[in-house]
């Protein structure tokens, strides 16, 4: 009964306040037959007294909704003060924003008069607690701060994606929904505050070791080499790398001229945090990235922490992600790699895109349509030099369409699309597939392809994917991978899928990475989140 009159008073007070909220006409105030005073929390208010902080408060408007409904929902009670005074998530949310403020010197999130009221209350005995305006206030501004702080650090700037190409949909976050559920479980952790992907709590601590690091930088710019530098080399140039890699990495590192093994080791961890082939020479590639100021590693990691926002929180359960900066597939199982390997992404100009979709079909030996596109400039053209170009290249066509032949290439050891694909619908016809060129995973720079992802290992990829179908044992997928038909197998699951866009990122062992913006994407969210 109770709880049927309790839904009574909700509906009637979002009623009051759809008729009447603008103006404040008629105040809404708890329904004391459902909520009463407490010793635990013995404090209220009311709609008019909400809509006068709103009108005098010019930065909560965006809020007003968001307000009404927590409040509400609520009966009007108090959410911040108990029994003891400032309640204790009171105190872990001021020290959390605050530490982020301090140590991010982000002035956006700044409000003095949050600060001061805060402090007014922090260490008052309960006893000493009385209505007031100043009461009602911190009350109402730490609701308007979280609001604000919660939307700025865990939904990200209001920018349309698909204007950056990125067509991954941004998860959804109810900033009410969310508060209720700090105030209920008295959240102290980042983590506990808002549904983030597992990378964002690791880069935002990344991005405080390097904000302290770059207060200490002093920037000494290495010149370019006439000739890479190699283990036993001398000289005074060397002195200087040992100095950059130990401000920037921390390693150990013996002190003089000489390229001894702990550079050798120093050099590698380097180059493998920046996409560099991993060989323990020192190349101008390697002096460019030594070159990088820290403020622009800095922004490199807010641009990648901003993606990070848009991020799905990622689940127990098994899922894809390719990185395409990074030319690498991993397969995550119960938030931990279960496998790896390095992808042949878009290039420049055929760049993939970055979306994301469910893996439902595993296609052996497979055919290749061939997209118009690359009918109408490539083939065709070669038709023309060599009226034999079709069969030598054991393609047929289909059928024409509109005076364009559709052309498909047959399964086989030179089929482009290699010996499977794997597909998961979508409206940019990307798919992961192999490939017969298999020289050109070990290229440093991949992005190779017309958009669509080559794997390194399709085989064990494969078998992955199909290890809950006991008949697809390995011997039976080498047989399905050399018909001279394509054979479709479906998933009894469909996996997740991510082709995401990371220039930089922080791995499970805690190594900070960055890599080049192959697509200049970079440039385009920094113009929207540095440049307003």
């Amino acid at each position: 009964m109770r709880s049927l009159l309790f839904i009574s008073v909700l509906l009637f007070s979002a009623l009051m306040y759809s008729c009447s909220w603008n103006n404040a006409k008629e105040k809404v105030v708890r329904d004391s037959t459902i909520t009463v005073a407490t010793s635990y929390n013995p404090l209220f208010l009311d709609s008019i007294s909400l809509a006068k902080f709103i009108a005098a408060n010019e930065w909560v408007k965006p809020f007003e909704q968001q307000f009404m409904d927590f409040y509400t929902a609520r009966n009007f009670e108090y959410a911040w003060f108990d029994s003891t005074g400032l309640s204790e998530q009171a105190h872990h949310f001021y020290n959390l924003q605050n530490d982020h403020i301090t140590r991010l010197s982000d002035s956006v999130l700044f409000n003095k008069d949050f600060q001061a009221l805060y402090l007014e209350y922090a260490n008052k005995p309960a006893k000493s607690i009385q209505e007031s305006q100043a009461l009602l206030n911190t009350e109402l501004m730490f609701t308007g701060q979280f609001f604000k702080y919660a939307e700025k650090v865990y939904k990200g700037a209001d920018i349309d994606l698909a204007d950056l190409g990125w067509y991954i949909p941004r998860k959804k976050l109810n900033l009410q929904a969310l508060l209720d559920s700090v105030i209920e479980r008295k959240a102290s952790s980042p983590l506990t505050y808002a549904p983030v992907s597992f990378q964002y709590p690791r880069m935002e601590e990344a991005l405080y070791r390097l904000i302290d690091l770059q207060k200490k930088e002093v920037l000494d710019s290495l010149p370019n080499l006439k000739k890479s530098l190699r283990s036993g080399d001398s000289s005074a140039l060397i002195t200087r790398i040992k100095q950059r890699l130990h401000f920037l990495q921390g390693d150990t590192l013996t002190e003089g001229p000489l390229f001894d093994t702990s550079l050798v080791l120093a050099v590698k961890r380097f180059q493998n945090r920046h996409g560099i082939d991993v060989d323990g020479i020192i190349g101008n590639k390697v002096i460019e990235d030594l070159n990088r100021p820290l403020s622009k590693r800095v922004e490199q990691l807010l641009i990648n922490m901003e993606r990070a926002r848009w991020m799905p929180p990622q689940q127990d359960s098994t899922y894809v992600l390719v990185n395409i900066p990074e030319y690498r597939l991993r397969i995550f199982e119960q938030g931990k790699v279960a496998m790896q390997m390095n992808v042949i992404v878009g290039s420049s100009a055929n760049n993939t895109v970055i979306f994301n979709g469910n893996l439902k079909y595993v296609v052996f030996s497979p055919y290749w349509n061939v997209p118009e596109s690359i009918v109408r400039n490539e083939i065709l053209p070669a038709i023309k030099r060599n009226p034999n170009y079709i069969a030598q290249h054991h393609m047929e066509i289909t059928k024409t369409s509109g005076g364009l032949p559709q052309v498909r290439q047959k399964p086989g050891a030179n089929n482009a699309l290699g010996r499977v694909k794997f597909l998961f619908p979508n409206n940019f016809s990307i798919y992961l597939h192999d490939t017969p060129n298999r020289n050109l995973f070990t290229q440093t720079n991949r992005g190779l392809s017309h958009g669509c992802i080559r794997i390194a290992e399709p085989k064990n990829f494969a078998s992955f994917l199909l290890r809950d179908q006991p008949t697809y044992t390995s011997s039976a997928i080498d047989s399905l991978m050399y018909l001279e038909k394509e054979k479709w197998v479906t998933l009894k699951k469909p996996v997740p899928v991510y082709l995401v866009y990371f220039t930089s990122w922080v791995d499970q062992s805690g190594e900070l990475h960055f890599r080049r913006d192959i697509y200049q994407h970079d440039q385009k969210v920094a113009q929207k989140l540095f440049q307003q």
